[in-house]
């Protein structure tokens, strides 16, 4: 590789650019018409204009971002997470293009992104499976029948997508058709694709992710959890490592199946398979795979001391693996998520303008980020600003890491989450690691400042 069209937005294409640096490689970034002041196009080498700022004029353009990377003489193009991250076709396109797919091969990509056919994937392994609908609907009635046999309450779905969008509770039969044409009309819109799958609904567990990595050289290794359970609207707000709820037999079960899957896949680069946990009865079940680098990935990087978007480059290089899963793991991380949102209402976007940035910084504090004072906060895409990761030697010296860091955090111009992150560490339950994915909307109350 010598020349990568960088095929996202904000904090992870800048991330991608500064590898790209580090790596001897030149970089192309593409911009909306919105982000002509965003600071990855003025980090990397080269810059241009893909579209307007509606997402699907521009960055969901997969046929103009490879047209680009051919006209630019690209050879590789990185989707980092988001956007066209796991959509098996943009991957399809660019290797026939002749572009190195900076991630999983469109076979593995178009599999796991199928939710059903991932759960009948995993199942055939023995991993256990969240009981649900073996296949995936698209007329509720039909659906309706298959949910007799799993029971109530429900969880619906989509079939093609992640994220939170295309999913509903259903507390009650009554209510099934109206929640299933909301679900199904909302995946169509976010991923072209209306079908919906049911699966048994779980009021008190824990999200669990393994981060996982294969190679083109038949090595497959996992870099421990992640715990994702401080969510609203099954959007993660908090993610941390290890995960404080599991015992070590639990944890080594989790990761062995994880491994299992992705040797099945022969999956080369790095993924993320999600579980969710039952505290209750002990027992973890296979929800999803993420065929992409995840948000949270930092956290892992503070806790094993690696660096998951430069392997993903070397990966794809054809390199083999420069770590294997025995990292001393004696160290916490928790990451926080700084959005553009006001809490107060009910985490309402907040686009406007930075009039005041300045993030904490010192020992066990890093900060990823695309903003900077005076910039204007658009309002078309994901309202994240910065990721503020801390880490320490245990779980309680990373809180107290990060109260001071948020205390520090000054922002101005906008509302964003620093306060929300402010109340939500002087909980007792999220000090004692009582929570639970359905914990924030269920017990906190946001104060007024």
């Amino acid at each position: 590789m010598r020349r990568v069209l960088v095929a996202n937005r904000g904090e992870i294409a800048l991330r991608a650019v500064q590898v790209c640096r580090q790596l001897g490689l030149e970089s192309v970034a593409v911009y909306s018409s919105a982000d002509a002041n965003s600071s990855h196009r003025w980090a990397a080498d080269h810059a241009i204009c893909i579209g307007p700022p509606q997402p699907k004029s521009s960055y969901l353009n997969a046929g103009a971002l490879v047209e680009t990377a051919v006209a630019m003489k690209c050879d590789a193009i990185y989707p980092g997470y988001g956007f066209l991250a796991e959509n098996h076709v943009f991957a399809e396109r660019s290797k026939q293009a002749d572009l190195t797919f900076i991630g999983p091969d469109s076979e593995c990509i178009a599999r796991m992104g199928d939710k059903v056919t991932a759960r009948r994937t995993a199942a055939a392994l023995g991993i256990p499976v969240v009981p649900g609908s073996e296949q995936g609907f698209r007329s509720a009635e039909a659906a309706k029948s298959a949910s007799a046999g799993i029971g109530f309450p429900l969880l619906l779905k989509a079939s093609g997508g992640g994220g939170g969008r295309g999913m509903r509770v259903v507390d009650h039969p009554d209510d099934f058709v109206a929640q299933f044409e909301q679900a199904s009309a909302e995946a169509l819109a976010a991923f072209s694709n209306a079908e919906v799958y049911l699966e048994r609904f779980f009021r008190q567990v824990r999200h669990i992710e393994i981060q996982v990595f294969g190679d083109t050289h038949g090595n497959y290794v996992h870099l421990g959890e992640r715990d994702c359970s401080v969510q609203r609207r099954h959007q993660k707000l908090v993610e941390e490592a290890p995960s404080p709820a599991l015992d070590s037999e639990t944890r080594r079960q989790m990761a062995e199946a994880a491994v299992a899957l992705i040797a099945a896949l022969k999956y080369v680069n790095a993924g993320t398979v999600e579980f969710i946990y039952d505290p209750s009865s002990g027992k973890f079940f296979f929800i999803e795979m993420n065929t992409r680098i995840q948000v949270e990935h930092p956290v892992t990087e503070m806790v094993t001391g690696t660096d998951l978007v430069l392997e993903q480059f070397r990966v794809a290089a054809g390199e083999r693996l420069s770590f294997g899963s025995t990292f001393s793991k004696g160290r916490s991380a928790i990451e926080f998520r700084i959005n553009a949102e006001d809490a107060t209402r009910d985490f309402q976007p907040s686009p406007g303008t930075l009039k005041r940035w300045r993030p904490p910084n010192g020992r066990d504090i890093r900060v990823d980020s695309h903003a900077y004072e005076n910039y204007a906060v658009p309002p078309y895409y994901d309202s994240m600003l910065a990721k503020l990761v801390v880490s320490g030697s245990d779980r309680a010296s990373c809180v107290e890491t990060a109260k001071s860091a948020l205390a520090r955090f000054q922002v101005s111009g906008l509302t964003t989450t620093v306060g929300f992150h402010e109340q939500l560490l002087q909980r007792p339950e999220f000090a004692h690691a009582e929570v639970h994915t359905r914990w924030i909307e269920e017990n906190f109350q946001m104060a007024a400042d």
